[in-house]
């Protein structure tokens, strides 16, 4: 399995090989139910609650500017009830990317990779809105998207901040330096931690596929949104690495369906200063 490229001097090592630390179990389970129809919202209460610390920095995020609650949630079960279970997963899941990456958000490129990701959703959040895909959806999509470099990050922070901190090129063009550092990249990485972790199929194109070309068919879902949003947090300033050449951002509005094109914001400076606002809201928590 190679994503992005053949290599013929780099194949991929056994799995357990990259000794993967362990991602909040809390936030795991939290997606798995989410995407349930008949889950109950006590059961998501409890599930969070079982894990004080985790549901102490959901429910300050909740609370938080980013979503301005006209009344502050004063517990799990009643964050659940104003947001929606649809809301709590992306909320979850970012609050595990976070923990995930502990300390190493200190190095820079560790925190520009962390701020790409948020990045990311938010676009997708935003893009999604002014269409017809479900905003919760594309919001946790894109903080999904590129949770195999997450790994990669926690594995060898130092190494690959190194990496992130030097490596020039297009987007896709760092999976090839992957490859020669841990014998898999990070798409590839993405869709086994799909698989290992038992989340819904549908977000296996979206970590896998999102440094792959623009269907030619033209068709649009929270695939082809999660691949623009991404380059768009590349233009909007937010780059997963800071040699990243990133597309011009009217090429980006192009590839849009008409009426997120007419919709979504038409210059990059108002969009970075909204992505910007947002990411600071939530660091800030």
């Amino acid at each position: 399995m190679q994503i992005g490229g053949e290599s013929e001097k780099v194949v991929n090592l056994p799995w357990a090989h990259l000794r993967l630390p362990p991602f909040p179990q809390v936030a795991i389970r939290v997606l798995q139910l989410a995407n349930n129809e008949n889950v109950q919202l006590h059961q998501l209460c409890e599930l969070i609650s079982s894990d004080p610390a985790f549901a102490s920095e959901v429910l300050t995020v909740a609370n938080s500017v980013l979503y301005a609650p006209r009344y502050p949630s004063s517990s799990i079960l009643q964050a659940i009830a104003v947001l929606g279970a649809n809301t709590l997963q992306g909320m979850c899941i970012t609050v595990g990317v976070r923990a995930y990456l502990g300390k190493s958000m200190s190095h820079p490129s560790m925190r520009g990779l962390w701020r790409h990701n948020l990045a990311c959703a938010i676009i997708a959040e935003r893009l999604a809105s002014v269409g017809f895909l479900d905003k919760d959806t594309a919001y946790t999509s894109g903080i999904l998207h590129d949770i195999g470099r997450i790994a990669l990050a926690v594995i060898q922070p130092k190494e690959y901040g190194n990496l992130l901190a030097t490596h020039r090129g297009a987007p896709g063009s760092i999976l090839e330096s992957e490859r020669q550092l841990f014998g898999w990249d990070h798409c590839e990485t993405g869709r086994q931690l799909v698989t290992d972790w038992k989340l819904p199929s549908s977000f296996d194109a979206i970590v896998s596929e999102h440094h792959c070309a623009k269907r030619s068919d033209g068709a649009w879902g929270m695939t082809e949104l999660v691949k623009v949003s991404c380059r768009m947090a590349d233009s909007a300033g937010f780059p997963a690495f800071a040699g990243c050449e990133a597309t011009p951002y009217p090429e980006l509005l192009d590839e849009l369906p008409a009426r997120e094109r007419r919709l979504f914001f038409s210059d990059h400076e108002t969009l970075a200063a909204e992505v910007a606002k947002s990411i600071h809201a939530i660091e800030s928590v």
